[in-house]
Formats: C-alpha cells, sequence, structure tokens
C-alpha cells in the first residue's frame, strides 16, 4: 500500500497525547509528521484537553468566503430573496458539511446558529432578533442547527429503512430510544 505523504500525519488523542512520539517513516525514509490539528474529508479535527475535537472555524471562514463572495456580486441589486436563495443554496452546504455525523453539542450548534444570524443581521439591516425570526420564517430560511437535525434523521431513517442500525448507532452515537421512534414514525 502506498502512503500519500503529503497528505498523511500522525495524530494522538488521550491522556499521553502531550508525550512526544517517535517519527514514524517509511522504508525509503520519508516521515510522518505528528500534529494536533488535521483535516479528514473537508472536516479539521484538533486535540482539545486530550480529546478529539471538530473545529468549526474552517467552516465558518468558508460560509464567510462564499457568502462575502454572492454579496460582492450582486450586491444590493438583488432582492433580499435571491441573496438569501443564494446563500441557502450556495453557501449553507459549506458551513454545514459533514456535521450531520458528528455529536455536536449544544455550544457548537449555537455557534453555527450565530454564524447564520450574523449574515442575516448584515443582509436586512436590522439588530433585532425577533425580526430575524421573523424573516427567517418568512422566507423558508432553516438555522444549521435545525438543519443538522434534519439531515440526521433523514441519515438515520434511510440507514434504519435498510437494517443498519448498528453501524448507526456506531457513527451517530444515536441511541436506541431513537431508532425506535423512528421506526413507530415509519409505521
Amino acid at each position: 500500500m502506498n502512503i500519500n505523504f503529503q497528505k498523511s500525519c500522525c495524530l494522538r488523542v488521550g491522556p499521553r497525547c502531550d508525550v512526544t512520539c517517535t517519527v514514524i517513516s517509511s522504508s525509503n525514509g520519508r516521515l510522518l509528521p505528528w500534529v494536533t490539528e488535521m483535516r479528514y474529508h473537508g472536516v479539521f479535527f484538533f486535540i482539545n484537553l486530550r480529546t478529539l475535537k471538530c473545529s468549526l472555524d474552517a467552516a465558518k471562514r468558508g460560509f464567510y468566503r462564499a457568502a462575502n463572495s454572492i454579496s460582492g456580486k450582486v450586491g444590493r441589486t438583488a432582492s433580499e430573496e435571491v441573496v438569501l436563495h443564494l446563500v441557502k443554496y450556495k453557501c449553507m452546504p459549506i458551513l454545514l458539511y459533514g456535521f450531520e455525523v458528528l455529536n455536536l453539542n449544544k455550544s457548537q450548534l449555537n455557534f453555527l446558529d450565530f454564524v447564520a444570524n450574523r449574515f442575516l443581521i448584515k443582509l436586512f439591516n436590522i439588530n433585532n432578533m425577533q425580526i430575524i425570526e421573523l424573516c427567517c420564517e418568512q422566507f423558508n430560511f432553516i438555522l444549521p442547527s435545525r438543519r443538522i437535525a434534519n439531515r440526521r434523521d433523514k441519515f438515520i431513517k434511510f440507514h434504519h429503512h435498510h437494517h443498519q442500525v448498528s453501524l448507526i448507532n456506531k457513527f451517530t452515537h444515536a441511541t436506541l430510544s431513537q431508532c425506535k421512534e423512528i421506526k413507530t414514525m415509519r409505521q
């Protein structure tokens, strides 16, 4: 098996994550670096307090880059509805990529909602969150925390339908009660 040394690295997680490890080298002398942050399938991970965490900063930067690009191209010539539609279908996938299979905590979900809300505040030029919520409702704009929950439910339903419940429990941390609840919804 060939290893791509430009894309490969080693990451140590656990109680001894801060201990220096021996350098791993190939038979031809190429070295694999030890890192504290890595990218896997477009999602960034890092070690925080000896546990593996998901980094949301890269997703936030990608979202803002795409949203600012849209704003720069159409500016104020397009209606808010058009800009919001473009953001919903071009920028939100960048922000949410791969997060439905991760077990994000409440603060991480709130962080993603904050990113979307800041864009909406800029788009509508309003600081009142109640009005922003009404705009979301009016334009059918779903916040990231709800989108992730919807995607996770869809993922679980699909795999439960194909009798892959054990695989679901392994990768999504879905509880047995969630799977039973989905099964009763299907009937």
